[in-house]
Parts: C-alpha cells; sequence; structure tokens
C-alpha cells in the first residue's frame, strides 16, 4: 500500500511540475525548439532545474544496497543501438518537433481538457499498439 502511495505522489509531483513548468504547453515547447526563429530558452531553465534535482538525488539513491520498495534497482538489459532504437528515437523527436508533444506531458496536459491532448494521447496510444504489434509480428518470424 505504501508502495502504491508513493508512486501516485511522484507521479503527482512530477504532473505538477510539468504544469507549472508549461511543459504541457506545445506553444511553448515548439517556441523552444525554433531555434532559427522567436527562441523560448525557459524550458532550457526547467532542464537544469531538474537537473540540479536529480543529480544528488540519483547520486545520494545509487548508494543504497537496493531500493526501497524493490529488491534491485532495474539496468539496462540492452546496451547496443539498432533500428528499433534509431527509428523510435526519430519518431519521437520528429512527433515533439511537429506537435509540441511528448508522452509525459501529454499525459498531463489531459487535465486541462483540451481536445488537441485527448487526440494526441489516442494517438500515441495507437502508435504505441502497432509498434507492439509489429514487433511482436516480427519477433515470430
Amino acid at each position: 500500500m505504501l508502495r502504491s502511495i508513493c508512486i501516485a505522489l511522484s507521479g503527482l509531483v512530477f504532473g505538477l511540475g510539468l504544469c507549472i513548468s508549461q511543459m504541457v504547453d506545445p506553444i511553448k515547447v515548439l517556441g523552444f525548439l525554433d531555434i532559427a526563429g522567436e527562441w523560448d530558452p525557459s524550458l532550457a531553465l526547467v532542464m537544469m532545474g531538474a537537473l540540479i534535482v536529480a543529480v544528488p538525488g540519483f547520486t545520494a539513491v545509487l548508494r543504497r544496497s537496493q531500493p526501497l520498495y524493490a529488491n534491485d534497482f532495474p539496468t539496462p538489459n540492452k546496451l547496443n543501438i539498432d533500428a528499433r532504437l534509431i527509428v523510435g528515437g526519430l519518431l519521437f523527436g520528429c512527433g515533439w518537433g511537429l506537435v509540441g508533444f511528448c508522452p509525459g506531458p501529454s499525459i498531463a496536459s489531459l487535465a486541462y481538457g483540451l481536445p488537441s491532448s485527448f487526440i494526441f494521447v489516442a494517438a500515441m496510444i495507437a502508435g504505441i499498439s502497432l509498434a507492439n504489434g509489429f514487433s511482436k509480428a516480427f519477433s515470430k518470424t
């Protein structure tokens, strides 16, 4: 039960941070990505602020022998760069650059009730489902 409460609180703090920093506003994000036009550097400050909190936090956590609510720390089981990683990164970057949304902020933006948020999240879920289907189909051959 305590683990579930911690997970919910972490998600709430993350979502609030996205909302307060305006990372859920596609116009703000696109302004940050528009380095050739009227560039808005404010999201770079948000990212630096996140690093100021995250780096000491990760350092402290990784000094522990194990996490609070698990037997061990998850480690990546795949270290090579393959076509799936490259295509996924390209799709993520194209989606973020064209629309101004990425997965976390798009879900947090649902709280505002904007139709564009719901359309993006529905398309994202459909894309994830398609990718999983293709992955399973190709892994069987």
